[in-house]
């Protein structure tokens, strides 16, 4: 009789830290599996610990209670129900491991550590984490596994050395974080290591929310395609959902889990054709994963709910329709915060986003605080020309208001600031910087606008919010403006957004010199160096910001440490 394994994938979500709920997680798991009849289940990277736990790693206590946890979830298994492979730390001796464990027959039966440890962008292991040997495979039913860690498998030793042992199925355990266009450079890697080895490869990736970070999903699994001892071609990698090496794919920004059956041919192990679910398009992937960072950050720290001021303009409206699409309109209170330079237009624009959505909505005026601070401040103001100063007193009495409502009541405040007023300075701080995260810290606004129409054409899967149109047009058809005096546009102080956001791009994630962007880009280059000085005088107050979802490969902060003082600029 051909052999043949069914394997249960759970793209699972994790809470870091929390050693007894993520073990109770994978005891779910195990009850799928049962259920399924698979004789294995498979769980994400770091599963037991949640990923990633950064310097709690450096606890020892951490890494034994992880450790221990394992090992009653192994007592949880015999040698007639199905087996585990989970992510855990792993200590031996003085040294600490990121690995993977099987478990089975009421034991670790084998443990296996990661080899290639990242040390680059949001990725930090080798300051917390010892680098394993080149991985063995693990006999399982007649099956060697291979099985490595994440990183080990976007380099071909790892893959190489496991196929000369004797591999004949690769399970790689990931967390691997969201950013624009990267599932499909995961899915070419693997591709690579199947055509370099002529094996089959799982890739089961974790799902959630972690802080910054999201973790979409998307796990999938690749036959070797027949007969072929190369990487895939160009056609073939355009129509990945045809191709005959897709055997699976689970969907993207949901726990999800599925069976995949891996059967002897005459070609050798071939994983049976499973589920392939749609894919999104990167502009719904980017409001998909600003959704469920939001959504993870408010419930795993276990806010009630979100508080935002509704200003009328597109940054806090597309905010709102994401704090709706993520938690649901019953967690969502919106504020208008209006003095006398806020237009009627943008009161009545406020007003229809709040009644699109269903949220509650109140306005608060700011007119007599404000008066109060300047007449307050009169005498030391005295003979001085108004500035923004006085612009920068409406914001910050916003934000105190803001966090009153927020104190009170227990919701997390939402800041809305993008990522172009954040690399520029544009933003008050201790105004409407206020907040405890941040949906859109790393879109600009160029792109803010695109969400907005994407949004109003279509909900993307996993939102609560409403269907059909939600943001006013007028919203999107009008220039931009802080409304802190009269007749003002960020145009007074900026580029246009698609000049100061090309620019921006060029210098944060390609990291060009200030003539190379000007090349590039063909602008002035007195206007890229002006650019790139307002964004190195802004640091100090990026550091102040609220964390936010990370969407670009080089977001403000894990992947962008410039010193605060320093005086390099280019010309």
């Amino acid at each position: 009789m051909p052999r043949t394994l069914n394997i249960l994938l759970h793209q699972a979500d994790p809470l870091v830290g929390d050693i007894d709920g993520n073990a109770e997680k994978a005891r779910h798991t195990l009850r799928l599996a049962a259920d399924a009849g698979a004789e294995i289940a498979v769980l994400p990277e770091l599963f037991i610990a949640g990923y990633p736990p950064e310097d709690l790693v450096l606890r020892s206590s951490f890494v034994e209670r992880c450790m221990q946890a394992v090992h009653t979830l192994a007592a949880h298994t015999d040698d007639t129900g199905p087996a585990l492979l989970i992510g855990t730390p792993w200590r031996e001796g003085e040294q600490t491991f990121n690995s993977i464990a099987l478990l089975h027959e009421g034991r670790v039966m084998a443990v296996r550590h990661k080899h290639m440890l990242p040390n680059y962008g949001v990725f930090d292991e080798k300051r917390i984490f010892a680098a394993g040997p080149l991985p063995e495979p693990v006999t399982f039913r007649g099956f060697r596994l291979g099985l490595p860690v994440c990183e080990d498998i976007w380099t071909p030793d790892v893959a190489a050395h496991l196929k000369q042992r004797g591999a004949e199925v690769l399970i790689v355990i990931n967390g691997s974080p969201f950013e624009v266009n990267k599932h499909g450079v995961r899915k070419q890697q693997v591709r690579q290591r199947v055509a370099e080895t002529g094996l089959p490869v799982v890739y089961l990736n974790m799902v959630g929310g972690q802080d910054e970070l999201v973790f979409d999903g998307g796990s999938f699994a690749l036959n070797p395609a027949p007969g072929a001892t190369t990487v895939r071609t160009q056609e073939q990698q355009e129509d990945e959902r045809t191709a005959a090496d897709i055997a699976l794919r689970l969907p993207r920004f949901a726990t999800a889990h599925a069976t995949l059956k891996i059967e002897e041919t005459a070609q050798g192990l071939r994983f049976v054709r499973g589920l392939v679910a749609e894919r999104p398009d990167e502009l719904q992937a980017i409001w998909q994963a600003c959704v469920l960072g939001l959504r993870d950050y408010v419930l795993k720290n276990r806010f009630p709910g979100v508080v935002l001021g509704l200003s009328g303009g597109i940054d806090s409206a597309v905010v709102a329709t994401m704090a709706v699409d993520a938690l649901g309109a019953e967690k969502v209170h919106c504020v208008m915060l209006p003095y006398r330079h806020t237009s009627s237009e943008s009161l009545q624009d406020a007003e229809q986003v709040a009644h699109l959505l269903g949220v509650r909505y109140d306005v608060i005026s700011i007119e007599q605080p404000v008066q109060a601070f300047l007449s307050t401040l009169s005498e030391q103001f005295a003979g001085l020309p108004a500035d923004t100063t006085e612009e920068n007193l409406q914001s910050r009495t916003r934000g105190v208001i803001l966090m009153a409502l927020s104190n009170k009541h227990g919701h997390m405040l939402l800041s809305t600031g993008n990522k172009s007023e954040m690399a520029v300075g544009y933003a008050t701080l201790y105004g409407d910087m206020n907040g405890g995260y941040n949906p859109l810290k790393d879109i600009y606004k160029t792109t803010v606008y695109r969400l907005a129409r994407l949004r109003n054409e279509k909900r993307p899967a996993g939102c609560l919010g409403p269907e059909g149109p939600v943001i006013p047009q007028r919203i999107i058809d009008k220039p931009p403006s802080a409304e802190l005096k009269p007749d003002q546009t960020d145009q007074d102080t900026l580029p246009p957004y698609e000049v100061l956001d090309a620019v921006l791009h060029a210098l944060i994630e390609e990291r060009l010199s200030v003539p190379e962007a000007a090349r590039r880009l063909n602008v002035e280059q007195a206007l890229v160096a002006r650019i790139q000085n307002m964004l190195f005088m802004a640091e100090y107050k990026r550091r102040q910001a609220p964390p936010g979802v990370k969407i670009t490969s080089t977001s403000f902060g894990r992947d962008w440490r410039y010193p605060l003082t320093h005086a390099f600029r280019e010309q």
